[in-house]
């Protein structure tokens, strides 16, 4: 059976984690299925990193955030799981209470319901109560929560490092090994 991820990337600064991830897993075997918010799109354009078509090419299947009819809309169309980089709190709230409106908090309710890894790569700060508890209520339904944190000890040069070092971490979490992690050493 062919393996398969899913790539969200929402409206929060930090699009370029969902296009790393893209570019990472181009030297695997793995299936890419990515959907971009709307609000990622506009993203996306103020953060230089390329159009959402440079994107799209990065990835082996596209869907709309709209097509709620989508094959990684379903539990019975195997994936590894789901990584949303970056994660906004409003993807993550409506994940955390079921709301499906868009293929983007589908595709992560699946993960959970079908008891995949959902990875969400929150990038807002600072944070209330409420984005406290929901990551909270959320770890308690399976996710994973990994805000990208740049890992010092790993000798980081520059900010691409630190966003290579964040992706790869979050791949090591599907034990895909990309050889661009830094392992701490003993």
């Amino acid at each position: 059976m062919k393996k398969r991820i899913i790539i969200g990337i929402s409206g929060a600064s930090g699009a370029i984690y969902g296009k790393r991830a893209l570019e990472l897993l181009q030297d695997t075997d793995i299936e890419t299925h990515l959907v971009v918010s709307k609000a990622a799109e506009l993203t996306m354009q103020s953060e230089n990193i390329g159009s959402s078509k440079d994107i799209a090419a990065l990835a082996d299947v596209t869907h709309k955030v709209s097509d709620i009819g989508a094959s990684i809309a379903s539990g019975s169309f195997k994936t590894m799981g789901m990584i949303i980089a970056p994660c906004s709190v409003k993807t993550m709230g409506e994940i955390a209470t079921g709301v499906t409106s868009s293929l983007m908090s589908r595709a992560a309710d699946v993960c959970l319901k079908e008891r995949r890894k959902l990875v969400l790569m929150v990038r807002e700060t600072p944070l209330h109560y409420g984005h406290l508890t929901t990551m909270t209520h959320l770890t308690q339904m399976g996710a994973i929560i990994n805000p990208p944190v740049p890992h010092f000890y790993s000798n980081l040069k520059d900010i691409d490092d630190m966003v290579t070092q964040s992706i790869a971490r979050v791949l090591d979490l599907f034990d895909i090994d990309v050889q661009a992690l830094r392992r701490y050493k003993d």
